[in-house]
């Protein structure tokens, strides 16, 4: 909806309401909930803000992300200041208050026309309630012209008969309406072609005009979802509801990316080498930074995905054959030998390598045993008694015990040094960065690490920390202390991304026309 509206001119922002307790997303498990993804400023959210930030191609800041945990906490500390002046606190109204509080605060700040809110959950959770309710209300706060209620629903279809069934869908409407909310327009998710009659059903017993009841069927790729909907009116629909006039829809490039991904020229192989690789979601950047420098290269990347731990004892069964390797970030120790055996068959092999926060780790601590010669080398998450702490605290971090609290989070500054890959990527001088990490390269091995031919290629100058390593001997072998993978958008892809996919491009050539010669000798 917000990158339809986009194409239009209308200017947008985005806001989820998480339902769950948990002040942010920061310390779930990636099995709970996925990659946590940050923003600009530094806040800790669910991943669906990483979609968000992908498809409409502008930053969003803390304020589009509200849990209940923040809410609860937020009304707690007003009660105990007295800013209720001995009022009984309640779920309404100041819970609710606070919600539609943190709604108008993404409007305030953004200055758009349109704010688009999702609910996270299922109608009927109980802990969901509240942000309904609070919804309900803005109706009446803003008007009935102002709001725009949209419903996504789920058509199952029976294994048997093959028929898909609008019954859960009814049910759920139903329980909107006990809330006191009717949807103005419905979405239909499936996986298969909707058969005639469905939304006429539908459409019948929601309530809801049959032209706002949008079919969306399973599709190649989520980003062909905006053009379905253009393609089913819905544009339209929500300019007419909110008697907005804008510009014709321009998604020519949006199209042009999406017949990209679904039609690239050739393909290429990548090994992503994680310890979370059975739940895809917890890599959802990554994975998506790639498919937008694939677009870009007219190359389709069919993603390899590695358990770590399959690695500990050599790499060369599950990484023979792959043209590059990606190690993504991540946290304790499990798995982690298996990373440093994929970053040491990235350079023994020539494999473009790309380490994302905790890849950089993994190369500098590979480096360190295998070419310096700094026996025993780790991290001290990992070993706090190794001999040779290449990765570590820094000083100031040791007093800090809260999770979080030695945390750096957000966008920092990084000087790229002239001449190297990663400034050659960028094609410029400084480049801001969002991180979400704990430890850090230790200074104190650098001039140990650097003489053997690992180079420093990005410092965040103000306090000396090493941002961006690389080898100088080698394809393309970068890691970075940051996430970069959170600010690649599908039109435009991440340049450390980019270079990345080059060289893997280039390694999928050469292999390519090694083979012939190979079958020639044979001969």
């Amino acid at each position: 909806m917000a990158r339809i509206l986009k194409s239009r001119g209308v200017s947008i922002s985005m806001q989820k309401l998480d339902p769950y307790l948990n002040v942010d997303a920061g310390t779930m498990s990636p099995y709970q909930h996925g990659e946590v993804f940050v923003t600009e400023d530094g806040s800790e959210t669910d991943l669906d803000l990483g979609h968000y930030e992908r498809f409409v191609d502008q930053n969003l800041t803390s304020s589009s992300y509200a849990t209940t945990g923040q809410v609860y906490s937020a009304v707690i500390a007003s009660e105990r200041r007295g800013d209720y002046l001995g009022s009984t606190v309640q779920i309404i109204p100041h819970i609710t208050d606070e919600i539609k509080r943190r709604v108008h605060q993404v409007a305030h700040e953004s200055k758009a026309e349109v704010v688009i809110v999702e609910v996270g959950g299922t109608i009927g959770d109980i802990e969901g309630l509240p942000f309904i309710e609070a919804l309900r209300q803005m109706r009446s706060d803003v008007g009935r012209q102002n709001v725009l209620y949209a419903h996504v629903t789920l058509l199952p279809r029976l294994g048997v008969t093959g028929e898909l069934k609008t019954k859960p869908t009814q049910h759920s409407v139903k329980e909107l309406r006990g809330m006191g909310l009717q949807p103005d327009l419905i979405l239909l998710r499936a996986d298969s072609f909707l058969a005639d009659g469905i939304r006429a059903k539908v459409s019948l017993f929601c309530d809801v005009d049959e032209s706002a009841v949008v079919p969306l069927v399973s599709a190649q790729t989520m980003y062909e979802v905006p053009l379905i909907m253009e393609e089913a009116g819905v544009g339209e629909l929500i300019m007419e509801k909110f008697g907005l006039t804008a510009n014709a829809p321009d998604l020519e490039e949006w199209r042009h990316v999406v017949e990209r991904i679904k039609h690239p020229a050739r393909q290429v192989k990548v090994a992503l080498v994680g310890k979370y690789v059975e739940l895809v979601d917890a890599y959802m950047s990554v994975r998506e930074a790639l498919y937008h420098a694939g677009a870009y290269h007219d190359v389709g990347v069919d993603i390899k995905w590695v358990e770590s731990d399959l690695l500990q004892s050599g790499a060369e069964d599950q990484l023979a054959g792959v043209d590059g390797i990606v190690v993504p970030g991540g946290f304790g120790y499990r798995g982690i030998e298996g990373k440093i055996q994929a970053a040491k068959y990235a350079r023994e092999h020539g494999v473009p390598y790309l380490g994302l926060c905790l890849g950089l780790q993994m190369m500098v601590i590979e480096f360190a045993r295998s070419v310096a010669g700094l026996k025993g080398a780790n991290s001290t998450e990992f070993d706090a008694h190794t001999p040779h702490p290449v990765i570590d605290l820094l000083p100031e971090q040791r007093q800090v015990f809260d999770k979080g609290g030695t945390m750096r989070l957000g966008s920092y500054p990084c000087q790229l040094v002239p001449g190297s890959r990663a400034a050659e990527a960028y094609g410029q001088e400084v480049v801001h960065e969002r991180h979400r990490h704990r430890f850090e390269f230790n200074d104190l091995y650098r001039k140990a690490l650097t003489s053997k031919g690992l180079i420093p290629s990005g410092i965040l100058e103000d306090e000396d920390l090493v941002e961006i390593v690389e080898l100088q001997d080698h394809p393309w072998m970068v890691a970075t202390q940051f996430h970069p993978e959170f600010k690649s958008r599908p039109n435009r892809p991440h340049p450390l991304f980019r270079g990345f996919l080059s060289a893997v491009i280039k390694r999928s050539e050469e292999r390519a026309a090694s083979v012939p010669l190979q079958k020639e000798r044979v001969a």
